[in-house]
């Protein structure tokens, strides 16, 4: 009779986490689905939302968490006006990507085998880290340099060398993650990086263009950073306007991306008069 019941117990708890594991998948499902139409701000905030329930449930998931800190990102860049919002969604977003690689375990199989302060020893196992955890990386400082913009220059500062071996890494092992993810970011970074030449951003962003100029935030960033920064005012105008003329259906594929940024080019030129006074 104990052993009937014990059965039927576990038998029932099977049918649990299997109706658990049904439930979460169903969340990913319903999360990805409205993320691939994240150009509209309600399918954005379902995303976000199914995304959340799913991360909770299942944090050890890099691929999930990975996702889940680029639709902050997304967020942040292009729904929220306020700073504070956009500030802590970086910030959420940088701290799941770094709790992801963090816990990655074919990062901490590297970073256990390192000797040396907790300083060197996270600096060189991010110098080494494999393949496989670049996209981890690459929200993880995306998030937190979008963080640090709206800080005081000590801060961008203190945490430069982080971001440039995450990037550096990222560069050596797949430049085009994320379309030139890299170069972009190291173009916007060092134009709010006291004492560095800008022609580093110009050579950075001119990179990323070149090696994909089918997505749109390549060019954008560069007129909306670099041009802005040099008081480049033609160019950034004709850089913006050329974004404006492309036919985002010629890339369905990048289509939810480039109608954000072909939004922000269209934005940017309506304010160019207050940009360049």
């Amino acid at each position: 009779m104990v052993a009937v019941q014990l059965w039927l117990h576990c038998a029932g708890t099977g049918k649990q986490v299997h109706a658990v594991e049904k439930n979460i998948d169903y969340l990913i499902e319903q999360g990805k689905s409205h993320w691939d139409n994240r150009n509209d701000s309600l399918s954005l905030f379902y995303a976000e939302h199914f995304i959340s329930l799913a991360h909770e449930k299942r944090i050890e998931d890099f691929d999930l968490a990975i996702l889940y800190s680029q639709i902050l990102y997304t967020q942040a860049l292009f729904s929220e006006s306020s700073t504070i919002k956009k500030d802590s969604l970086f910030r959420i977003g940088a701290g799941i990507s770094k709790n992801a690689v963090l816990m990655h375990p074919d990062f901490q199989s590297i970073h256990q085998e390192i000797q040396g302060d907790s300083t060197f020893r996270l600096l060189a196992a991010i110098a080494d880290a494999p393949q496989n955890i670049v996209p981890g990386l690459y929200w993880w400082a995306t998030n937190q340099a979008h963080y640090l913009y709206t800080k005081p220059v000590i801060e961008r500062l203190n945490n430069r060398e982080l971001l440039e071996v995450i990037m550096h890494r990222i560069n050596s092992l797949d430049p085009g993650y994320h379309f030139g993810g890299s170069y972009r970011f190291f173009g916007a970074f060092y134009i709010r990086l006291p004492g560095v030449d800008i022609s580093q951003s110009k050579k950075y962003f001119e990179q990323a263009i070149s090696h994909h100029p089918e997505y749109l935030g390549n060019a954008v960033q560069m007129a909306e950073y670099y041009h802005q920064k040099k008081g480049n005012r033609e160019l950034f105008h004709q850089q913006l306007s050329e974004v404006i003329s492309i036919d985002l259906y010629s890339q369905p594929v990048l289509l939810p991306d480039n109608i954000f940024y072909q939004n922000r080019a269209r934005y940017l030129l309506n304010i160019e008069t207050t940009l360049f006074e």
